[in-house]
């Protein structure tokens, strides 16, 4: 029996089968790359395909024994779908599709995607970004959220829909793409620094003080 997150892999309910969970970044897939996740999934015998709250595709039912030709055929990479690390970035379509956008969710999305997806963390770690105050990539109960102003990116930290819940608090407000990023790689050393196996950024920040947390991600 494998572990899980061995192989891609999640063991499940009835200790027999497994799921794994492609890396779709913010959900964007091309018609050739749903074809291949329906085609492997037919080959193998999938029992289920279940469309994730992030935009990815959980393939359900898979024996161990044919989850090395699952990946070898999908040729897509496993999402961190479970650890202690960065999860799958949640993003609506902001300002390349929908016209409510007023920030390019779906840029600043993919590229906190490319910085951060999988990075080993104390606790389990969400991302959102939405492209207006809307909050349709639901920021306020993220790790880490950003939406979009007319002026800029707001920026939340220590929201999370867990047993526990809580709403993000805004931290910084009227960023560019590029203060935004620079806030986030604050916010993740102050949590890899900081932050005890298992918990929450929120509860960190709890824990340590608000203003030492304020200092910390503060821009030059």
């Amino acid at each position: 029996m494998l572990k899980d997150g061995e192989k891609g892999a999640i063991l499940q309910r009835d200790k027999e089968t497994y799921a794994v969970v492609p890396h779709t970044p913010l959900g964007i897939v091309t018609p050739a790359q749903l074809r291949k996740i329906a085609d492997v999934a037919e080959k193998y015998q999938a029992k289920a395909l279940k469309l994730t709250s992030v935009g990815r595709v959980a393939m359900v039912g898979f024996k161990e024994e044919d989850l090395d030709a699952v990946w070898s055929e999908l040729g897509i990479s496993p999402g961190a779908a479970v650890g202690l690390c960065v999860r799958s970035v949640k993003a609506c379509p902001g300002t390349t599709f929908c016209r409510l956008g007023q920030q390019d969710a779906v840029g600043l999305g993919l590229e906190l995607d490319k910085r951060y997806h999988g990075l080993e963390l104390p606790g389990k770690f969400k991302i959102g970004v939405a492209g207006c105050p809307n909050q349709c990539a639901e920021t306020s109960v993220k790790d880490l959220g950003f939406f979009g102003k007319a002026k800029g990116w707001t920026v939340l930290v220590g929201g999370n829909a867990a047993s526990k819940p809580r709403l993000g608090e805004a931290v910084a407000d009227s960023l560019s793409d590029a203060q935004a990023l620079a806030v986030a790689d604050k916010v993740l050393d102050f949590f890899k620094e900081n932050g005890k196996k298992g918990e929450r950024i929120g509860r960190t920040i709890d824990r340590l003080g608000a203003d030492l947390f304020q200092k910390a991600i503060m821009l030059d």
